[in-house]
């Protein structure tokens, strides 16, 4: 089992940036690619970004260009760097391993002027 705590969540203007992080405890990290999703209010969880274990990226079109997903094994850590944020862009997200039942708590990101 994979325990996973985000973190760096918060407050941000339009325009603005934040960088989230989780961090995985146990041995597998480095083998599974690494997924954040996102959850709005009333609003179905989305997929948002992947990165594989290889370090290739995919995202979803509503963040391509704005959005960076990284990860760094040695730290157990993935990251999703922010910028260009939009109020729609507000939501709950969450770190999962991909095909696994492993998620985080989530953190809770705010876009408002």
């Amino acid at each position: 089992q994979v325990q996973l705590v985000e973190s760096g969540g918060g407050l941000a203007q339009p325009g603005g940036s934040l960088r989230l992080s989780c961090a995985a405890s146990g041995s597998i990290f480095s083998r599974y690619a690494m997924n954040w999703y996102r959850q709005a209010p009333g609003k179905q969880r989305e997929w948002v970004a992947e990165i594989t274990s290889g370090g290739g990226t995919n995202y979803a079109d509503s963040v391509k260009g704005r959005f960076t997903i990284s990860r760094d094994n040695a730290k157990k850590t993935v990251y999703l760097q922010m910028t260009s944020l939009k109020p729609e862009d507000t939501a709950v997200y969450y770190c999962h391993v991909k095909y696994t039942s492993n998620w985080g708590q989530g953190t809770q990101v705010t876009v408002s002027s």
